[in-house]
């Protein structure tokens, strides 16, 4: 399980697990972090409906066993992920988390959709005509045998070969207000 994401949990030093742990514990005492708990931890409740369904949407990614739940485990390779992971696991994530309807491709309207609520979420101000010419700009530069739909190789190249797009994927899906968020809890400790 903490290999899924190619981010081992052997890799992270027992002391820091052991405060990732009690941590955990203390704001989910059972065990189990539900849907409602993950936006209060990270501050992210009553937003639209298109950036809560990207929260949704990350939510159930962490969620790797499906349950309904985020576990301990589960916890720790998302947060290994978000603050060690390397480029072509984050990018891997982040198809997943793109690709809303687990197709195995992401379309023009998926990349629409999250963009926008990755906007919202960051509190950005972008009309829909931007973030509609930036989605089709990516889909002419790394749909590369152009059927309007990115598999995960084709995101993977584009991300790693397109400056643009390197950066808004990086950066409008920066983490750092969850990464934050869990510093400063974990220092309070």
């Amino acid at each position: 399980m903490g290999n899924a994401n190619g981010c081992s949990v052997n890799n992270m030093q027992s002391v820091e697990m052991h405060i990732w742990y009690k941590k955990f514990m203390m704001e989910c005492p059972s065990g189990q972090l539900m849907l409602h708990e993950f936006k209060q931890f990270f501050g992210l409740r009553g937003l639209e409906p298109s950036a809560n369904a990207y929260i949704e949407e990350m939510f159930y990614t962490f969620d790797m066993n499906k349950d309904g739940y985020i576990d301990f485990m589960e916890y720790v390779a998302a947060l290994s992920l978000v603050m060690r992971g390397k480029m072509e696991h984050k990018l891997r994530w982040y198809f997943k988390l793109y690709d809303v309807d687990g197709n195995g491709c992401i379309d023009r309207e998926e990349l629409f959709n999250i963009i926008r609520a990755i906007l919202v979420v960051r509190g950005s101000q972008e009309d829909e005509e931007s973030v509609e010419e930036f989605t089709n700009r990516v889909f002419d530069r790394i749909d590369i045998n152009g059927d309007g739909e990115l598999s995960l190789m084709e995101f993977i190249k584009g991300a790693q070969e397109d400056k643009d797009f390197t950066e808004v994927v990086m950066k409008s899906l920066d983490l750092s207000h969850i990464t934050h968020v869990i510093q400063s809890r974990r220092n309070s400790t």
